[in-house]
């Protein structure tokens, strides 16, 4: 995929491997949508539909969307109704009465389109319910992998390809797209990692690596893993994440 939304190219396999706590740790935010029997949700930037799935479970008609064709397979292959769909310009009208996403609102850097097709597909009154990277998230990997890149004259802030806002800064956004505000919060949670910083790298940190000769990448992340290393890597060889996340629940007002 090669997308406003995410600059790496996802694979199903790799991801399950590397990343499978992503969705698991999801549970909280679905619990707060409270999918209800009938209802028509979208779930925006769906994966490979393993939180999908549980809202069908729930009764829901739900439609997944993502801008990965491979992630899209993948929930297709669950028996899914999902759609390759770019989250910055949803087309579909007063369609739902709930949006749900998870961890994947951070990978959409044009916050303000997002959220204008999320209004536009919300029936009156419907509501939003998210969670995704806040700001200081991952913070630590970010300044590591900016320093291997400066190293070699790279300006790395220009590779980050993430959008971690404040609680402030998403609340009013919210709110000119025509939202209540429900609840919003910063929750920081620390985040273990199942393969390791290496395989969180091999699958979050693609876009850092682009502007390196293929020659250098292995180099330039093995540097990365030794700066992190005192500070994500305890004294067992157990990798933890420096994972902060905004948590939100809003809904359509009237004259939205």
């Amino acid at each position: 995929m090669n997308s406003p939304e995410q600059l790496n190219t996802w694979q199903p396999e790799s991801y399950d491997r590397n990343a499978r706590f992503v969705s698991e740790l999801g549970e909280p935010v679905l619990a707060m949508l409270r999918p209800v029997a009938g209802e028509r949700i979208l779930d925006l930037g769906c994966g490979d539909g393993v939180l999908t799935e549980k809202v069908a479970v729930a009764g829901a008609a739900v439609v997944g969307v993502d801008a990965s064709e491979a992630m899209i397979a993948a929930a297709r292959a669950r028996g899914l109704d999902a759609r390759v769909t770019n989250g910055h310009s949803l087309r579909f009208e007063r369609e739902f009465d709930a949006v749900f996403s998870n961890a994947a609102l951070h990978w959409m850097r044009e916050p303000d389109n997002v959220l204008a097709g999320v209004a536009r597909a919300l029936k009156p009154g419907g509501r939003f319910v998210g969670e995704f990277g806040g700001h200081g998230c991952v913070a630590a990997i970010i300044v590591a992998l900016e320093a291997v890149l400066a190293r070699r004259g790279i300006n790395g802030a220009a590779q980050i390809p993430w959008y971690f806002p404040t609680a402030d800064d998403y609340r009013e956004r919210l709110e000119r797209a025509g939202f209540a505000v429900d609840y919003i919060a910063i929750i920081p949670r620390p985040t273990p990692l199942p393969t390791g910083i290496e395989g969180w790298l091999d699958t979050f940190a693609e876009n850092f690596l682009r502007p390196l000769q293929p020659a250098d990448r292995r180099k330039a992340l093995a540097e990365a893993i030794e700066l992190l290393r005192p500070v994500l890597c305890d004294e067992r060889g157990r990798w933890t994440a420096d994972y902060i996340r905004l948590r939100f629940a809003a809904h359509l007002t009237a004259q939205a």
